[in-house]
C-alpha cells in the first residue's frame, strides 16, 4: 500500500513538473508580443482643447536688456498673479519676503540674492528679467522652467517687494 501511495505521489509530482515545463517553454513570450518602437509610432491627433507647447521667447542680450521695459501695469490683479508665480517658482530659494532665506536656498553657496536690495532695485526691468532667468551658478534652469507668459508678472512682483 505504501509503495502504491509513493508511486502515485511521485507520478503526480512528475505530471505537475511536466505541465510546468510545458507552460514555461511553450507559454507566451516577449518575442511574440506586439511592440512599437518610438521612432515607428504614429502619434494621434491632439484633442481639440489642448495647445501645443510653444518655443520659449529668447532672452534679450545684455545690451538690449537695459532698454526693455515691463509691458504690464502695476494693477492689483497683475501683482496678485505675480505673487502666485513668485510662490510657484521663486519662494523656495528666495523666501517669502524675497530676503534670500528660503528653505532650499539655505543649502546654496552663495546664498540666493536678497531681492529687496539696492542692487536689485537699480536693475532696469529687462536686466532684472535676464538676471532672474539666467542667474548665477545653479539657477539657469529657470529660463526653461518659467514660461514666457509668467515672466513679466514675476518681475512686477519682485519690484513690489521693498
Amino acid at each position: 500500500m505504501k509503495k502504491l501511495l509513493a508511486t502515485v505521489s511521485a507520478a503526480a509530482v512528475m505530471l505537475l513538473a511536466a505541465l510546468y515545463g510545458i507552460v514555461l517553454y511553450n507559454g507566451p513570450r516577449m518575442t511574440v508580443q506586439p511592440h512599437l518602437r518610438s521612432f515607428q509610432a504614429v502619434l494621434p491627433n491632439l484633442p481639440a482643447e489642448t495647445t501645443p507647447v510653444q518655443i520659449p521667447e529668447k532672452l534679450p542680450s545684455v545690451a538690449q536688456a537695459s532698454k526693455i521695459r515691463n509691458p504690464l501695469k502695476g494693477t492689483s490683479g497683475n501683482l496678485h498673479r505675480g505673487k502666485v508665480y513668485y510662490h510657484y517658482y521663486c519662494v523656495f530659494c528666495h523666501g517669502e519676503n524675497g530676503d534670500g532665506h528660503g528653505p532650499v536656498g539655505q543649502s546654496y553657496l552663495p546664498t540666493p540674492a536678497d531681492l529687496r536690495s539696492v542692487k536689485i532695485n537699480n536693475y532696469q526691468d529687462g536686466q532684472l528679467l535676464r538676471a532672474m532667468l539666467t542667474g548665477i551658478g545653479h539657477e539657469p534652469v529657470l529660463e526653461r522652467v518659467v514660461p514666457p507668459q509668467h515672466r513679466w508678472f514675476v518681475v512686477l512682483y519682485v519690484r513690489s517687494l521693498p
